[in-house]
């Protein structure tokens, strides 16, 4: 027996001899395992399936169901499968120990049973068997891990394309414009309202690509992060930031109007990350709201100590099958409508489930949508 273990190891003994259990029981009982015993086949069977010993003694000679039968049984059972089996047999036919091996047995006690070589088969096969165990479990580990690796680099495959072409679209704006600037400079001719414009676009391309590279940081960040501090929150305070510092030419470009609540419910979570959020699932909106946009936003206490924010807006809605795709890293579903950087609602659902909430969305076609997140209410 394993002696670092809390729970002792547990044999199973079949056998229709008393004479044999009792010589088996006693002894295993006092070198430290619990003992269990069956005194035919079909009862072995049920007693393997509910108690799942570590290794079982079976005896080949018994009548009814032989020994060999029940091997094959555990072998086809899906539970019972991997539970050693060593036989104990008075045979010495070299046939009959083949058979065993090919049933699945790991090996054979032969009659009459020695104390040492039944401690020493016994003990040998549940290291093995333990060793096996711990294979198998760094093998799940290995698996899950690679499956998330695999995962990952077909994110980054698509994180590259993805900012590859979104950063280049407002480079090129501002290389465009500042070209033309340096032209009008050297030829004397720069009008002042065609100058402030040109630095109002080149100002808003410059902020595009900021907020790009924010978002990376942030997926960086949240990707990295375990667990993060959680705060009561000012939604109106991050709100305020999102529209007015964030947002604000995109408003005015889109015509969008957005209706806020009088007051917001406390809940917990992390400034930035929110902000994100917000900025995220109010872009989009304006993006492929109405024409012109119209956002309105809110908040629902959960009766799960959840508090639900939304923002529904007034946009052609999203099919099913649009649903189920949304928050798949670096989707687009509007690739025509209007430029996005395609990891929006990939960092709101990393964010959230960082912060113990939820994303969703429900629309149905000609009907709008409502994009929500949900983060913990203060516990009082």
């Amino acid at each position: 027996m394993n002696e670092t273990n809390l729970q002792p190891e547990t044999i199973l003994i079949v056998d229709d001899i008393p004479a044999n259990v009792s010589f088996l029981l006693e002894f295993l009982s006092h070198a430290g395992f619990k003992v269990l015993v069956a005194k035919e086949g079909k009862a072995a069977l049920k007693k393997a399936e509910y108690a799942h010993p570590d290794l079982i003694l079976l005896d080949v000679m018994m009548p009814g169901f032989s020994g060999f039968e029940v091997c094959k049984a555990l072998k086809s059972n899906e539970n019972t499968k991997d539970i050693p089996i060593i036989f104990m047999t008075a045979l010495s036919d070299t046939v009959d120990k083949v058979k065993g091996f090919s049933l699945g047995a790991v090996d054979y006690i032969t009659k009459p049973i020695q104390h040492e070589e039944v401690l020493a088969r016994v003990t040998t096969h549940l290291k093995l068997r333990k060793l096996q165990q711990q294979l198998e479990e760094e093998l799940q580990v290995r698996k899950e891990y690679a499956v998330k690796l695999e995962k990952r680099n077909t994110e980054l495959n698509a994180f590259a394309r993805t900012v590859a072409h979104d950063l280049k679209n407002p480079l090129t704006g501002v290389m465009g414009l500042s070209e033309r600037l340096l032209e009008m400079c050297s030829s004397d001719t720069l009008p002042t309202d065609n100058a402030r414009t040109y630095l109002q676009l080149i100002a808003q391309s410059g902020q595009k690509m900021v907020d790009i590279i924010n978002a990376l940081l942030l997926l960086a960040r949240a990707s990295e992060q375990d667990k993060v501090k959680t705060q009561p929150l000012s939604m109106s305070r991050i709100i305020t930031q999102v529209i007015e510092k964030r947002l604000f030419y995109m408003i005015r470009d889109f015509q969008g109007k957005i209706h806020l609540p009088e007051t917001w419910p406390i809940a917990l979570g992390y400034a930035p990350w929110v902000e994100e959020i917000w900025a995220n699932y109010l872009s989009n909106g304006l993006k492929y709201g109405g024409q012109p946009p119209h956002l309105a936003l809110g908040a629902d206490t959960q009766n799960d100590g959840m508090i639900r924010f939304w923002v529904r807006d007034n946009g052609p809605g999203l099919s099913i099958e649009a649903q189920a795709k949304l928050f798949t890293p670096f989707m687009r579903l509007h690739k025509h409508r209007a430029d996005g950087h395609g990891l929006g609602l990939s960092i709101v659902q990393q964010v959230v489930e960082k912060l113990r909430g939820q994303v969703g969305v429900e629309s149905s076609e000609g009907l709008g949508s409502v994009f929500y997140f949900t983060l913990p209410a203060p516990t009082n």
